[in-house]
């Protein structure tokens, strides 16, 4: 195996506590943003664009080499990122600072990096993430948006939250998902661990936060899709316990559409001293309404 393609190998894998990487390769963690509508989601596509693809590029024209990176969890297509985590290991060495402006100037306008730092082997995006936090952002008036007409979802039929948030509480806490789960998903186990749920209103616009240690294929964008059933008034309260006890995705919602998620937060322990990006007040991340 070449020195390049053991790197790429390591990217992927988690390094054992007590060893490192081989002699001369450095690990390097950045947090990166993206505006997902012309892409087919993270991951490296052959038949289209993946957002990895761009980042991977930008970092190979900066280490002046090919390199993989690996990320805290991959969005499906149309899904956008406000703190998306990624990790990629060089013998090219660079200042932060250098990765972040370089990367950034060979990147397309809707993917930025905002911050770079050197990692310690043990680091790894996936499999140090404690948690993962979605938030689905809907549009609830009776016209389509025109402007972020790609960023957020739409409902033109009057949605109640008090109910939604309601039904939403029987989501906290470790359970199987099945019924929330998109076909396809690739999961050895349904089980997950929703920590906390959250619904909340501006305007019109009407937020879905969900934090997990970690979402099954579709999962967001399906609990998101009945969580709407049960606003309209189509559902009772209770609806989303039967589907959950059921486990029968057939009997849930159908999946709510892409446009509407963004990943805001990836939680890793204190140790590797990640930065926290507050999210902008047109993600109501500031002076929203309970």
């Amino acid at each position: 195996m070449s020195a390049d393609n053991n790197w790429n190998y390591l990217t992927n894998c988690k390094v054992p506590e007590g060893e490192r990487l081989p002699s001369g390769t450095l690990r390097y963690s950045a947090v990166v943003e993206y505006e997902g509508s012309q892409f087919c989601g993270w991951q490296r596509q052959v038949h289209c664009a993946g957002v990895q693809e761009s980042v991977e590029k930008a970092l190979s024209s900066v280490a002046a080499r090919p390199l993989s990176v690996a990320c805290a969890g991959r969005t499906d297509t149309g899904v956008h990122a406000w703190h998306q985590v990624i990790h990629f290991d060089t013998s090219s060495e660079r200042a932060p600072r250098n990765w972040m402006l370089g990367a950034n100037a060979n990147l397309p306008a809707s993917v930025r990096l905002h911050w770079v730092m050197q990692m310690p082997a043990q680091f790894h995006a996936r499999f140090s993430a404690v948690s993962r936090t979605y938030r689905y952002l809907i549009l609830n008036r009776p016209i389509k948006p025109a402007v972020m007409h790609g960023g957020l979802s739409w409902c033109r039929h009057p949605l109640s939250v008090e109910p939604m948030t309601e039904a939403a509480q029987v989501l906290i806490g470790e359970q199987d998902f099945s019924a929330f789960r998109g076909a396809g998903c690739q999961s050895n186990t349904p089980m997950r661990n929703v920590k906390s749920i959250e619904i909340f209103q501006q305007g019109d616009i009407i937020a879905i936060e969900i934090c997990a240690n970690a979402f099954l294929l579709h999962m967001v964008r399906n609990i998101a899709g009945a969580l709407i059933e049960v606003g309209r008034g189509n559902q009772a309260t209770n609806w989303i316990d039967k589907l959950l006890a059921g486990r029968d995705r057939k009997k849930s919602a159908a999946t709510a559409p892409a446009a509407g998620l963004y990943l805001i937060d990836v939680d890793y322990p204190k140790q590797f001293a990640l930065p926290y990006r507050q999210p902008p007040p047109y993600l109501l991340g500031a002076g929203v309404t309970q």
